[in-house]
């Protein structure tokens, strides 16, 4: 198969105006003019988007799938902790059909806006099985034991058997303050991909730093031991969990850093996954964006959960950082749902890109001039008219 668009953008060089993409099975085999990959791939049966760029299908670095149905359902709350209280009470409504049904809408609607490769985190890892995914997908149990941190070894090999079957799959500690030590180095010793949320809220600041604030009562409530509060930032108490430092982490948030927290990231191998909109919900600090890529980290973008945005849309997400951070050029915002997402899952020589070699994940979105491409793409605004994955052609 050959498909034929006014441009293709492969996020591997320049973009190619009256460009082509050969396909045979689920690789991509040639990519160039139409008129050489014509010629190299004579007889194919050709596909043609018209006036439309084709381009690498979007990564979502960051998203729980599980909660597609809180759509609407949590009003803005006073504090970090609060939202939690109120999360946790929908969630006690909620049936394992339900968390099915989530999953499954919320996969629908993020294909419609041109994903197709997603890091879903999941509650629920045993619901995995009955769901047929119909995109690229990296299954993480998410995993707490807040209350009881002695089944942390359970907790953690449980989920794996839950998962292992899957052609992608890891496992996200929750977060310092919900995940303990053990569950840490249990699933460093385990996982073949990890993630975790680190440094959300001020709450959870103060919660590490000052052993105080509504947080740290909150998790003081229902019988979490404090002793690992009141000794400096999250990202220190991440430290001292995460005790191995060549273990690759994709890091959900960093919303409030403190100076001293950026020399501890360097020293290990992580990868920084923003979400610009449920950023703006939440009311965190501002986002330091640009000292994260100063120091050479590789950032990406997530939609994080509908309990805390609107849709699942990454132009939505690219939008909104380009508002933020307006010196960005647009390049560089689709890199961070394309290239670098692909290098966070370590799928940088398969994903991300229109190159040989590399899977048959394309999207194509309408525009009108090939020398404001990534502008057009950014502005995106509407689902995306065809999408690709593997090959295979889904609308």
């Amino acid at each position: 198969m050959i498909v034929q668009a006014k441009v293709v953008v492969t996020m591997d060089g320049a973009p190619i105006e009256n460009g082509a993409v050969a396909i045979s099975r689920d690789r991509i085999v040639d990519v160039g003019k139409l008129s050489d990959v014509a010629k190299a791939h004579a007889g194919e049966e050709v596909v043609d988007l018209g006036e439309q760029a084709v381009l690498p299908g979007l990564i979502n670095a960051h998203c729980h799938l599980d909660y597609t149905c809180l759509r609407g359902k949590i009003p803005r709350q006073k504090s970090f902790t609060d939202w939690i209280r109120a999360i946790n009470a929908e969630k006690a409504k909620l049936s394992a059909d339900d968390y099915v049904r989530s999953i499954n809408e919320g996969f629908a609607e993020t294909k419609r806006f041109g994903t197709t490769t997603m890091a879903n985190l999941t509650a629920f890892p045993e619901l995995v099985s009955q769901i047929d995914a119909p995109i690229r997908t990296w299954w993480f149990a998410e995993l707490i034991d807040v209350r009881d941190p002695s089944r942390a070894a359970e907790i953690v090999d449980l989920a794996v058997g839950q998962l292992k079957s899957q052609e992608n799959w890891g496992l996200a500690p929750h977060a310092p303050f919900t995940a303990s030590a053990n569950l840490y180095r249990r699933c460093e010793k385990i996982g073949p991909l990890l993630t975790t949320h680190l440094a959300e809220s001020r709450e959870e600041i103060s919660m590490f730093r000052d052993a105080d604030g509504p947080l740290y009562d909150f998790l003081k409530e229902i019988g979490r031991d404090m002793s690992d509060c009141g000794l400096g930032t999250p990202v220190e108490a991440f430290g001292e969990r995460a005790n191995d430092g060549n273990r690759p982490y994709l890091l959900v948030h960093l919303n409030e850093l403190a100076d001293t927290d950026f020399a501890l990231l360097k020293k290990c191998d992580v990868s920084v996954i923003h979400c610009p909109r449920s950023h703006a919900y939440f009311g965190h600090s501002p986002f330091q964006f640009r000292k994260l890529r100063e120091l050479g980290f590789n950032v990406c973008l997530g939609t994080d959960s509908l309990a805390s945005n609107d849709d699942l849309s990454l132009f939505a997400e690219m939008r909104a950082l380009q508002e933020e951070f307006p010196d960005v050029s647009p390049e560089n915002i689709v890199e961070m749902v394309t290239v670098n997402p692909a290098r966070a899952l370590q799928h940088e020589r398969s994903l991300g890109k229109i190159a040989r070699g590399f899977a048959a994940d394309l999207i194509a979105v309408p525009v009108k001039s090939s020398t404001s491409i990534f502008e057009e793409i950014v502005g995106s605004k509407e689902p995306v008219s065809w999408l690709m994955v593997g090959g295979r052609n889904l609308g």
